[in-house]
């Protein structure tokens, strides 16, 4: 019996040193200008554990340095939905979706139409 708790606590001692204190992720983050590069940034700031978030406006694609021990990818994209914007695996409800501003509606075809003639702000 001894040497099975000492197996099992060797392995989730294992588990926890796996963690990385600096992962880094990209995820796709659905956004048309700077004012939803903002929101979606300070999410994930607000989000503890991540140390650095940058969404690019063009590209949608969102790259993070987080520590694994204290957070994870989808909690991440809870805080990013939960403000109003999409990303592949979770999709914001529409309560959230409805309270970005106007100019940031980009399931509307008309707004993201507009931001390309715009060049995104």
């Amino acid at each position: 019996m001894k040497r099975v708790v000492v197996i099992v606590m060797f392995f989730a001692g294992l588990s926890t040193w796996a963690q990385n204190k600096n992962a880094k992720a990209t995820m796709e983050v659905d956004g048309v200008c700077t004012m939803c590069k903002d929101r979606i940034e300070k999410a994930c700031i607000k989000t503890k554990g991540v140390k650095s978030a940058v969404w690019d406006v063009h590209t949608h694609q969102l790259s993070l340095i987080y520590d694994e021990r204290k957070t994870d990818l989808e909690t991440i994209q809870q805080n990013v939905a939960n403000v109003g914007h999409d990303t592949k695996e979770l999709k914001a409800t529409e309560e959230a979706y409805n309270s970005v501003h106007a100019c940031c509606r980009y399931r509307d075809k008309k707004v993201v139409d507009d931001h390309k003639k715009e060049g995104g702000r």
